[in-house]
This record gives structure tokens, C-alpha cells and sequence, in this order.
């Protein structure tokens, strides 16, 4: 049987590398989409590369043309893809929690384009292919700010669209065998949070590749169907599957009241 073939955009780094890499680690065949070909070098040899900017729709459609005439192929499509965290501090000004009223519109304009859009644009090309093989996965990574107040009102209202994406986008594929899921990492160490680490508590942080756990063992769930058009916490699926993060730890599943 050949290998699934599995597509992670926005993984130059962060939580997208992690996931990545784990997938990878399961056997995939990853294909990889960024920005930025220098950062996206980790995966030579494990998989592949494309520089790919998902505010471009025309680039976003040569890469998955690519990958389905290089496979015939796709398994599992994980939209990591995101915008909107640049820049929190203008004029010497830290923006990222102030009221709407306050906040830069681009916020608004970059999760949406780079982040909910790219998501639906990269599903839209991914699915024909599940459709005509009657199998696949799209994991949509989101967050607690879908389903409460969180930093501010874009990021809110940008994660709420995502998990919308996930349910009427699982409504549809169902008849096709093909599920969508949206995915909450915990506190992730990814390099900017890294950065930050004096300022934050990180006990129970999980690593990039930890999400990445989670992703793989929903891959590899023969009734995934059973989970479609649902919300899972990273954390949550690793008491069910039995994995940890690469260090042996198993952080704690937060809930809605303590996100």
C-alpha cells in the first residue's frame, strides 16, 4: 500500500514544524508550505518543501496542482496557515490586547486572508482528491477564543469562523467519508513564545511536536468519522491515544474557564 500523503501549511516553523515532523515520524509523505524557503529547510529528506505565500491564490493552487500530479494524492490536509500576530507593538505601543475600537483594521484583514481564508482555499483544492478516494482528514488548527473572549475581538471572531469552517465543512463531506476537526493546542514553546519565556508560566506548556501527536493519532483513528465536525483539545487526545510530548510529559487539557 503506498504511503498517505499529508499537507501542512504555514509550517516554516512553530506548531506547523511540529506537526510536521511527527507526521513525518508516522510515515507520511508531508509536503510542506511557507513563506519562507530557508526556514522550511528541516524537512529535507522527510518530506518536501514549497514555498508558498496563502494570500496568493494562484500560488496556493500551483502548490497543491503539484503535490496531487507528484502523489495522485491527499490524505490529510492540516490548515496551519495564519495571520494577524506581527506587529503587536506599533509606535512603541503594545496593540495585541486593546478594545476593537483601538485595534489596527490589518489585524482584522490579516487572519482572515492568511488565516480563515487560506484555510478554506487550501481545503477547497485538498478535497477533490478524499472526495474521489472516499478517505481523508482536514484538521483545522483554532483556539479557546472561538467560544470566549480572548486577547481581542479579531482573533475571537477569526477563531469562531474557523470552527464554523470545520462543522458546515464536516456537514458536507460526510456522505464522502471525509472528516474535518478543528484542533486546540494548549500553550505551545514555539520560538516567539520562547522569546517570551521570563514573562510566562510554561508549566504546562506542550511542544510543537506534541500537537503534532495529536494530529498524527487522529490520522491514524480507524473511526475518525465517529469525530467529525467536532472540537478537540491537544491535550484531551493524549489522555485518549496514550501519547506524551517528546519529553515523556502530558500536560494538563485546559478547559473553557481556565483558557
Amino acid at each position: 500500500m503506498p504511503k498517505r500523503v499529508a499537507v501542512v501549511t504555514g509550517a516554516s516553523r512553530g506548531v506547523g514544524k511540529g506537526i510536521a515532523i511527527e507526521l513525518c515520524e508516522a510515515q507520511f509523505v508531508v509536503y510542506i508550505t511557507g513563506r519562507s524557503a530557508n526556514e522550511m529547510a528541516y524537512i529535507r529528506g522527510g518530506g518536501t518543501a514549497i514555498q508558498c505565500d496563502h494570500r496568493d491564490d494562484r500560488q496556493v493552487e500551483q502548490a497543491f496542482g503539484r503535490i496531487v500530479e507528484e502523489q495522485g494524492r491527499i490524505d490529510v490536509l492540516v490548515n496551519n496557515a495564519w495571520g494577524g500576530y506581527m506587529n503587536m507593538i506599533e509606535d512603541g505601543q503594545y496593540t495585541w490586547h486593546r478594545p476593537f475600537w483601538e485595534q489596527p483594521v490589518w489585524r482584522w484583514d490579516a487572519m482572515f486572508h492568511a488565516g480563515v481564508r487560506a484555510a478554506y482555499v487550501a481545503s477547497r483544492l485538498a478535497v477533490p482528491s478524499m472526495v474521489a478516494q472516499r478517505s481523508g482528514l482536514i484538521v483545522n488548527l483554532s483556539h479557546w477564543a472561538a467560544q470566549k473572549h480572548v486577547a481581542n475581538v479579531s482573533y475571537g471572531v477569526a477563531k469562531a469562523a474557523t470552527d464554523k469552517l470545520t462543522a458546515d465543512a464536516a456537514h458536507e463531506l460526510r456522505d464522502h467519508n471525509v472528516a474535518v476537526m478543528s484542533l486546540y493546542p494548549g500553550l505551545v514553546r514555539t520560538e516567539k513564545v520562547m522569546a517570551a519565556a521570563q514573562w510566562l508560566d510554561l508549566s504546562n506548556s506542550e511542544s510543537p511536536r506534541f500537537v503534532g501527536r495529536a494530529v498524527a493519532a487522529l490520522a491514524n483513528d480507524s473511526n475518525i468519522m465517529d469525530r467529525s465536525g467536532r472540537v478537540f483539545v491537544a491535550a484531551a487526545l493524549a489522555e485518549e491515544y496514550g501519547f506524551t510530548d517528546p519529553d515523556g510529559n502530558t500536560p494538563r487539557p485546559l478547559t473553557l474557564a481556565e483558557a
